[in-house]
């Protein structure tokens, strides 16, 4: 089975995508038009797919309502039908995330990494400083057990899981509250200064949860 299925008819764009994507160490196969990926996937399976939707015959949104009639694999559709009806078709048809293009290829590659942490590597991240289970949604500072809300655990998850990587604070809001939510944005820079006072030894100066200004946030051990 290889990691990653991208589907994609802009070979340009679909050759950027898999280079990234082989830097990362990950298995990649490149279909062209629909047909062919349904025959790939029914033949080898993938761990994800990388799903464009203006495809030549038959086009991602059936391909994604075929995959979901006996398969739970992880699809992150990228198109440029931007339009509030074709992304809530995607969600419904059951793909795990829109992204619009034209992308950031970081942002791409984050999302990627946390399916793949969240499937498919254990539940429990822990790297000295810092440990999470997930399967029990408990959090510790060394021994120390943490006191969090649901959200906070969400977000420091997301954060630890993609350590080193700066992740955008519209990223991190939509992954955490949705982008349809009617939370507003400021609500996570709350969570964070929260955050912050709960495993930072000097929040007002905090060394593992970094601000990125004009970006967003980066999680440091």
């Amino acid at each position: 089975m290889t990691d990653i299925l991208v589907v994609e008819d802009n070979l340009e764009m679909a050759g950027l995508l898999c280079d990234f994507l082989k830097a990362e160490g990950y298995g990649v196969l490149h279909c062209v038009d629909g047909e062919s990926a349904l025959a790939e996937f029914e033949s080898s399976g993938a761990k994800l797919m990388v799903l464009d939707i203006m495809l030549p015959g038959l086009d991602g949104f059936a391909v994604c309502k075929k995959i979901r009639e006996t398969n739970n694999t992880p699809i992150i559709i990228v198109s440029a039908k931007v339009e509030k009806d074709d992304k809530l078709n995607g969600l419904i048809l059951g793909a795990d995330d829109y992204i619009e293009k034209p992308y950031d290829i970081d942002i791409l590659l984050a999302k990627i990494k946390g399916i793949f942490a969240r499937r498919y590597n254990s539940n429990v991240i822990s790297d000295g400083f810092l440990k999470l289970d997930k399967s029990k949604r408990k959090a510790y500072l060394g021994e120390k057990w943490l006191d969090l809300t649901q959200k906070e655990f969400d977000l420091l998850s997301l954060l630890a899981e993609n350590s080193g990587k700066t992740l955008g604070k519209d990223f991190l809001f939509n992954k955490i509250w949705g982008f349809d939510s009617f939370s507003e944005p400021q609500t996570l820079t709350v969570h964070i200064k929260w955050l912050r006072q709960k495993i930072e030894e000097n929040p007002k100066k905090p060394t593992h949860i970094v601000t990125v200004w004009g970006v967003g946030y980066r999680y440091e051990r």
